[in-house]
């Protein structure tokens, strides 16, 4: 069986790659647990899988696969994945991959030692730029979101961060991955309904680099694909073979709800996200061994009082036990939760999750924390969100930064020159690391309207808004060339036939 290229590519090369986005070693993760408890956590997992099992759809190429690799298939369609078979394929999953622009210059390295921050995903109305409120989201709005997260210093990359609604069809699918590769030059991620939709993007990527062999040396985007827990549709084992043998990166992974369609219990869901995150490992390298090919499933959970998704608390818990049991294993994290947000509107509750929830991704460090922008849990899209989440990004990546320590930071020597009574203020000293482990922040910090300052007197969403429409009136990024642009069109167009 042919191993993937991407291996190859996993090594960190400071002159392609862009210089942000890893953690300090000074500054380490939170582990909510003890390691034993976290392998105790791996063995549950597993023990699901081989004692209890899952679902897989019946009739399709996985059944094959599955048990080749040493599988059991009930008649049922249940799947039952001994220990060792799981183990084996977490050995030989790819754990990093790099992902290119669309120039293929620039490249981000998705492994357990960065975050990179993306808008999204998937929502399905958006607020008005006009009337501020929530109507149904379009192609245009999407390429709008698009263009904007394009000029943004912290979004590393973009994905479908709003739906067509308008044409929700195979064509208007095909046609978001076409929108954001018009509207941006960063690198992409792309999720879809229709195995046909993912065959266009495929397509269109390998005209973009040149061939299908070079989009393997180069992936452009990162293909998720989202099961329900413990259960595999056709499409989703389609979507996991097809993106595996093509070399694009996938992740797989849903949202689990605890109360609902897991346990109430943190550990208890924690560990079916991790059964079906393992389950797609299996998968994914029964296909094409040493693909990059990762689970990446959310523990949300009820709020028993309204039956809502939300128990912000034990969100956050889930969040920070399932990175940490993923670091144990040395694989990444996905869509961390950090710029997802209930609140209806952008205001006070907004900024309160959005704050909060991007503050923890300080501690569980996931590989991508891409719902920035998403309000109303995961129905609106909002600008001023997204905005707002960038200048958060920032934060964190100044944080990241860590700092220095040898005897010029130290200040021994400048204590003594100045003795007791001195001033810093003039000192050299002070002029070479002013702006040390500065946070350039455009809203907050040296923008804050403070009393004491000559700015205008204006409230955050005053400020946010400002900046919102100047790069709403900006040009966006290059065009693609025309005759490729006409190559992906045709491809739009091919496979758009139903």
């Amino acid at each position: 069986m042919r191993r993937s290229t991407q291996r190859k590519h996993a090594a960190p090369d400071t002159a392609a790659t862009a210089p942000r986005g890893p953690h300090s070693a000074a500054s380490r993760p939170y582990d909510t647990i003890a390691p034993t408890e976290a392998e105790r956590v791996v063995e549950a997992a597993l023990t699901l899988l081989a004692e209890i099992g899952l679902r897989f759809d019946s009739g399709t190429e996985a059944e094959g696969l599955l048990t080749r690799a040493g599988c059991t298939i009930a008649p049922d369609g249940v799947v039952r994945m001994p220990a060792f078979v799981v183990r084996r394929a977490l050995a030989t999953v790819a754990k990093s991959v790099r992902l290119w622009d669309r120039d293929g210059t620039r490249a981000i390295d998705i492994d357990a030692h960065h975050t990179w921050f993306m808008p999204g995903m998937t929502c399905i109305k958006v607020f008005d730029e006009a009337t501020g409120e929530p109507r149904p989201s379009t192609r245009a709005d999407l390429a709008t979101i698009t263009r904007i997260a394009d000029g943004l210093d912290n979004i590393d990359a973009v994905c479908v961060a709003c739906k067509d609604v308008a044409d929700s069809t195979l064509r208007g699918e095909i046609g978001e991955f076409l929108c954001m590769m018009e509207n941006t030059t960063k690198p992409l991620e792309y999720l879809c309904e229709w195995t046909r939709s993912l065959e266009a993007a495929i397509e269109m990527a390998a005209a973009l680099r040149g061939g299908h062999e070079k989009l393997s040396e180069r992936p452009y985007f990162l293909h998720i694909v989202t099961p329900l827990p413990l259960y595999f549709a056709q499409s989703h084992i389609e979507q996991v073979i097809l993106a595996a043998r093509a070399g694009v990166p996938v992740s797989v992974g849903t949202l689990a709800i605890g109360g609902a369609s897991t346990p109430i219990t943190t550990a208890g869901t924690v560990v079916q996200c991790l059964a079906t995150d393992f389950a797609g490992i299996v998968l994914g390298q029964a296909a094409r061994e040493g693909a990059f090919c990762i689970g990446s499933t959310n523990p949300y959970f009820m709020e028993p009082e309204t039956g809502g998704i939300g128990n912000l608390p034990q969100t956050m818990l889930g969040e920070q036990l399932i990175c940490q049991v993923r670091r144990h294993l040395g694989l990444p994290s996905f869509t961390g939760l950090g710029g997802d947000a209930r609140a209806r509107r952008f205001g006070q509750d907004a900024v309160f999750e959005i704050a909060t929830m991007m503050g923890q991704v300080f501690h569980t460090r996931p590989a991508t924390c891409d719902y920035l922008g998403s309000l109303d849990q995961g129905i609106t899209y909002s600008l001023h969100a997204l905005l707002l989440c960038d200048e958060y990004a920032g934060m964190l990546r100044t944080l990241w930064a860590g700092t220095k320590i040898d005897e010029d930071a130290l200040a021994l020597d400048l204590l003594r020159e100045i003795g007791l009574t001195g001033t810093v203020l003039g000192h050299e000293h002070t002029a070479r690391h002013c702006r040390t482990n500065l946070w350039p922040s455009r809203y907050f910090g040296a923008n804050t309207p403070v009393s004491t300052s000559e700015k205008a007197d204006e409230t955050l969403y005053q400020r946010i808004d400002r900046d919102l429409r100047q790069r709403l009136a900006a040009p966006g990024p290059e065009p693609l060339p025309a005759d490729l642009h006409a190559r992906l069109k045709a491809i739009h167009e091919t496979h758009a036939v139903a």
